[in-house]
């Protein structure tokens, strides 16, 4: 199977997407209070602006896109054979709700194993496209798959930072899923012990970007779901840096326990979480 098309053609039409999304955003943003919001499980919230703006998505992508398929936080969706389209409307919800301008909307294609890609078959499942749009500052980050990664149409690259020492460092705590507390509690304190600083902002879906941009040189997350990771992970890599699964399992991180960084600070901040892991096989 051969993606029909060129793939700058596809990154367009997600930016096109994305701000589509962000549009239903910004128009709730400002009348906060009207919102009818439900709760799916603990701390895991959803308002009539999640899900508008992942149809207005949605509409874009299957108007410019039919013959693949989606899959998405709320309405769910089914994959294709040949690539399916992973959409975040609104990436850090806790955020948008409470009025804090930290949030975006993510959407990134993964094309599947067998799917022939910039003149070669993929041997595994593989994000090829990755855009990831933050509307309170107007920022557009983007990337292709071996064709690189870009801030508002200027190209990005990972920080240069030697170590973890000389980082600053983004994670995420623990908000709905309690489970891994155990796991990654002691990661959180040796990295406060070992780094410049830590950050937790509540949108890994920027964090990811704003590793690519160099903000933060390095990021560590468990329990995220794919559509959380998949836009950010292909930023990243066109970067010059690493996004991968934290067990060392995945192609990419689609489980969500994630760390990225440049080509140092990764391997640094896998050593330090793999300690303290519980592999999946084991648990």
């Amino acid at each position: 199977m051969k993606l029909p098309r060129d793939l700058q053609n596809h990154l367009a039409t997600a930016k096109a997407a994305a701000q589509a999304g962000a549009v239903i955003l910004q128009a709730y943003a400002g009348n906060r209070s009207e919102l009818v919001i439900d709760t799916k499980m603990r701390n895991d919230l959803v308002s009539q602006a999640d899900r508008e703006a992942e149809q207005a998505v949605i509409r874009v992508l299957q108007e410019q896109t039919p013959e693949f398929g989606i899959v998405a936080e709320e309405s769910g969706g089914k994959a294709s054979q040949m690539a399916t389209w992973c959409i975040d409307p609104l990436d850090g919800t806790t955020n948008f709700l409470h009025g804090i301008p930290h949030y975006a909307v993510s959407i990134a294609l993964i094309a599947h194993a067998g799917t022939e890609v910039d003149g070669h078959v993929l041997s595994q499942d593989t994000p090829i496209i990755g855009v990831v749009y933050d509307p309170n500052r107007d920022e557009m980050f983007s990337a292709l798959y071996n064709g690189g990664a870009w801030l508002n149409g200027q190209p990005i690259r990972c920080s240069q930072a030697s170590s973890l020492a000389e980082s600053v460092v983004a994670t995420g705590f623990p908000f709905r899923d309690f489970s891994f507390a155990n796991q990654y509690m002691p990661t959180l304190h040796q990295a406060i012990e070992s780094t410049r600083g830590l950050r937790r902002l509540g949108a890994a879906a920027l964090d990811l970007a704003w590793v690519a941009c160099g903000r933060f040189d390095a990021y560590w997350e468990m329990g995220l779901a794919p559509w959380d990771v998949a836009a950010g992970t292909v930023i990243v890599r066109e970067a010059g840096g690493i996004s991968d699964d934290m067990y060392e399992q995945q192609p990419w991180p689609e489980r969500g326990y994630i760390y990225a960084g440049n080509p140092k600070t990764a391997p640094e901040l896998l050593a330090l979480l793999q300690p303290h892991l519980v592999y999946p096989t084991q648990a």
